[in-house]
């Protein structure tokens, strides 16, 4: 894999920022998607994934929650969708207001292992150890006030900044990290990222054929929690541990158009992501479980492929953590 700069940075302003009031905010979410809400106070935050009655994926999200509100980072042209969907639940006695803050805000990811030196410079406090818990800062550079997440949406460390538009710190903070030599990673970089950590996307590796367990994404999931939208599938699954295919990596030998993986001529699984850098081609892809894991080798088309583990990924019963 290609070495990763000291410190980089990427504007995912075009992902999408939902915001979720009202009294109930937190039985809502709590009742509407995988992670168990109810338990979490202001400045903490989790991942979920919001997932159909069959526990067919929709996305997986950011939440942090705040004193009066709850907001969503979603993946780029999921905010409306997600909206329209949660839409549907919320009832005439339920206190719950949903915002579409996609064009009203920024959010700026700072990434690798010298992150914290770039918090200092600015003058930004660092949030709690925890995934996705959050705090919010005063930019020196600007005079306006971003929340601080500690959550890249990768498994390299570092911060999300997000704050208003309005206030005009995006401009500022981008040519700030210009002027200090600080990488900002193209929409090619972020993806070859994505794909070697095995980071899932809608309408790729999120989609109504899958679901989360899959998808590996046993951490974004209590079972613990009662009833929600998809619950009894999920806990069906884990309990009879019925899951039939698994998320995994792949490092191609060639450059193929092909996306069936097979092993000794029968099919196996298929690639659902594919990009190439200067370390070679890679690749995610379903597997069926019977079929193996890492250090396999599958046919795919004229080329072949190694089945690599994904850092991003977590398989429950599947590696004994549940």
């Amino acid at each position: 894999m290609a070495e990763f700069p000291a410190v980089a940075f990427s504007d995912r302003s075009h992902w999408g920022r939902i915001q979720v009031s009202g009294a109930d905010r937190l039985r809502f979410l709590h009742n509407q998607s995988t992670n168990a809400f109810e338990q979490l106070s202001p400045g903490t935050g989790c991942e979920t994934v919001f997932v159909s009655s069959t526990a067919r994926t929709v996305d997986l999200a950011s939440a942090y929650v705040d004193d009066e509100s709850v907001l969503l980072l979603v993946s780029p042209g999921m905010a409306a969708e997600l909206i329209s969907w949660m839409d549907r639940y919320i009832f005439f006695a339920d206190q719950v207001t949903l915002e579409d803050r996609s064009e009203t805000t920024f959010a700026i990811t700072l990434l690798g292992p010298e992150v914290d030196r770039l918090l200092d410079q600015l003058g930004l406090p660092k949030p709690d150890m925890a995934p996705c818990s959050h705090t919010r800062g005063r930019l020196s550079i600007a005079n306006a006030t971003v929340q601080i997440a500690r959550d890249t949406g990768l498994t390299t460390s570092g911060y999300t900044l997000i704050g208003t538009k309005e206030s005009g710190a995006q401009p500022w903070l981008v040519q700030w990290l210009g002027d200090q030599g600080v990488p900002c990673l193209s929409s090619q970089q972020w993806e070859v990222l994505r794909i070697q950590q095995g980071r899932p996307m809608p309408g790729q590796e999120l989609t109504d054929q899958d679901n989360p367990l899959e998808a590996g994404l046993w951490h974004a999931i209590s079972f613990e929690k009662g009833c929600y939208i998809g619950q009894e599938t999920i806990a069906r699954l884990n309990t009879y541990q019925g899951v039939k295919k698994q998320l995994w990596g792949l490092k191609l030998g060639t450059p193929t158009t092909d996306v069936s993986l097979t092993l000794e001529g029968k099919p196996v699984g298929k690639i659902t992501s594919m990009v190439a850098d200067d370390s070679g081609i890679w690749g995610l892809g379903y597997l069926r479980t019977k079929a193996g894991g890492a250090g396999l080798t599958v046919t795919v088309g004229e080329t072949t492929a190694d089945v690599v583990d994904l850092p991003f990924t977590s398989r429950g019963y599947l590696d004994g953590t549940a």
